[in-house]
């Protein structure tokens, strides 16, 4: 495995073992996105965002982009959910305007038959080729992030066939034939341990699973159908031990209900939307892993002064629901930057961040 060397900025990883740092670090969801006209531009030079996707040259560039505008405590790897069940066979396409499609969606107990853990080193060696590259460019100045959809959310795609307004072909699997459900979330859990794991051993130096379509399930069905897999990743995937640990973050929309039984799981931290207070959460959390959130992304259609103020009233939340400490908080957005948001907005958060937080 590629050893992790300490990171000249590594305040991120010590925020998520619950350690000292000097400021709550900061990094953004869709950091690296359609929002920075430098990444527009690398866009249409590669002609789509699969091309983009799947180039490590272009992955590490778009990567690096926002961390030359901003002072940011960690990269994320530029990459997409669906990655996986691309790599499985489904056929992935972007429509215009419409998101992520699959040629050959799930359906029918043929299909799920058919789904199997791909090779990460040959059908997903593009992503580990652009974890290798990234490492090297960034030469320790910030951590990298790894990440993988859930295995129910990844479910939702593939089933659905791609986006969906109310999940109805998904429900309807896990009303009319949970099992044949299950053995999806099966495979798709298998998937995204040796997914993860393999981005460790290409140098990712922490990871996180996103649920981003928890959320849409009853208390019933999210014990059943979510966190048992979100709670086997944390108990199966291999991280290493103190220092040398890889932290996991569980992120999910939604997620609040759920924050004790997320937190039990074995995780390292959780990541929570803006739904919840950040206080509320941190006294329910109580110490036992580390929280990561929850700005509400469209405060960055605010403006600077209000942004600041924002971020001023989350950290605080954090600090009172955490016995008075700022400690173990990794700052974010509640969910995605979008495409319509202002850089000169992005940069007044993070230095509200950092100028609000320093100990």
């Amino acid at each position: 495995m590629t050893q992790a060397s300490p990171s000249r900025n590594d305040r991120f990883l010590r925020a998520l073992r619950r350690e000292p740092v000097d400021r709550t670090p900061v990094w953004l969801m869709r950091q690296a996105g359609r929002y920075l006209p430098e990444y527009r531009a690398t866009r249409a030079r590669a002609g789509s965002f699969l091309a983009m996707a799947k180039n490590p040259e272009l992955a590490c560039e778009v990567t690096l982009q926002p961390l030359a505008r901003f002072p940011l405590d960690a990269a994320i790897l530029f990459s997409d959910i669906l990655t996986v069940p691309d790599a499985m066979g489904l056929g992935l396409y972007f429509a215009e305007g419409e998101g992520p499609k699959f040629e050959r969606p799930i359906r029918s107990e043929e299909d799920v038959a058919k789904l199997s853990v791909p090779d990460m080193e040959t059908e997903l060696r593009y992503v580990m080729d652009a974890v290798r590259l990234i490492r090297r460019e960034l030469h320790d100045r910030v951590p990298l992030i790894g990440f993988s959809g859930s295995p129910w959310t990844l479910a939702c795609y593939m089933i659905e066939g791609g986006g969906s307004e109310n999940f109805s072909k998904i429900k309807a699997m896990a009303l009319n034939a949970p099992a044949l459900l299950h053995r999806v979330l099966e495979v798709n859990t298998a998937a995204v341990i040796a997914y993860l794991s393999a981005q460790r051993t290409a140098g990712a130096q922490a990871l996180q699973v996103f649920d981003t379509w928890g959320g849409v399930l009853g208390p019933a069905m999210y014990r059943e159908f979510s966190l048992p897999y979100l709670a086997r990743i944390a108990r199966e995937l291999r991280r290493g031990e103190d220092a040398e640990r890889t932290p996991l973050i569980l992120f999910g929309k939604g997620n609040a209900p759920y924050l004790e039984e997320l937190a039990g799981t074995g995780t390292d931290a959780v990541g929570v939307d803006w739904l919840i207070e950040l206080g509320e959460a941190a006294r329910r959390i109580d110490g036992r892993v580390a929280l990561q959130g929850n700005l509400d992304p469209a405060t960055l259609y605010g403006k600077p002064a209000a942004i600041r103020e924002q971020v001023r009233s989350a950290l605080d939340s954090y600090a009172e629901g955490n016995g008075g400490s700022r400690d173990g908080h990794v700052f974010n957005l509640g969910h995605g930057l979008s495409p319509d948001m202002n850089p000169e907005h992005v940069a007044a958060l993070v230095e509200a961040v950092h100028a609000l937080s320093a100990r």
